[in-house]
């Protein structure tokens, strides 16, 4: 049964519209119910399964690196602020169950570079700059680059962004 209930905890409403930023996601049990019980669940819940599906955010928070949700939610909304202004990159809403979706960088795909799948940028709770960079590749997917935080992604853009 505690599966079930995460499972239903991570669900999205059926009527929810496809999203152009993570904000537009959050319309879950995990990101609107108080935030010791969306913990209490997720740790009786992870207990079990250590790869139970959940947000970056939530997992950080409950190894105690990461303060809040809310912290998380900002996190995600100002790499949204930052891309979402920049030409190429676009959001892409269908992560895996109950992630926040990821941003890619549509210039690094099947341009002179002839990658099949372009640079990504997620958020992740591997380290405690938050942000992943994954570089545009063809076949198996390489290590993902970590990204000192918001400071580091905008630092490194034109880095990212070289690949065409």
């Amino acid at each position: 049964m505690l599966d079930l209930e995460w499972s239903q905890a991570i669900e999205l409403p059926r009527f929810a519209l496809p999203a152009t930023r993570p904000a537009e996601l959050r319309q879950a049990w995990v990101h609107r119910a108080p935030e010791d019980a969306v913990l209490g669940l997720y740790r009786r819940a992870s207990g079990t399964d250590e790869t139970l599906p959940a947000p970056w955010w939530l997992r950080a928070v409950a190894s105690g690196r990461l303060d809040s949700r809310e912290l998380g939610f900002r996190i995600e909304d100002r790499v949204a602020q930052l891309l979402g202004k920049r030409m190429g990159w676009e959001f892409v809403p269908w992560a895996a169950d109950g992630e926040s979706g990821y941003w890619e960088f549509m210039p690094s795909e099947r341009g002179k570079s002839g990658h099949s799948i372009p640079t990504t940028v997620l958020n992740t709770d591997r380290h405690d700059g938050w942000i992943d960079v994954l570089p545009a590749h063809s076949a198996r997917a390489p290590e993902p680059v970590a990204v000192a935080g918001l400071a580091g992604l905008r630092s490194r853009l034109g880095e990212f962004e070289a690949v065409r």
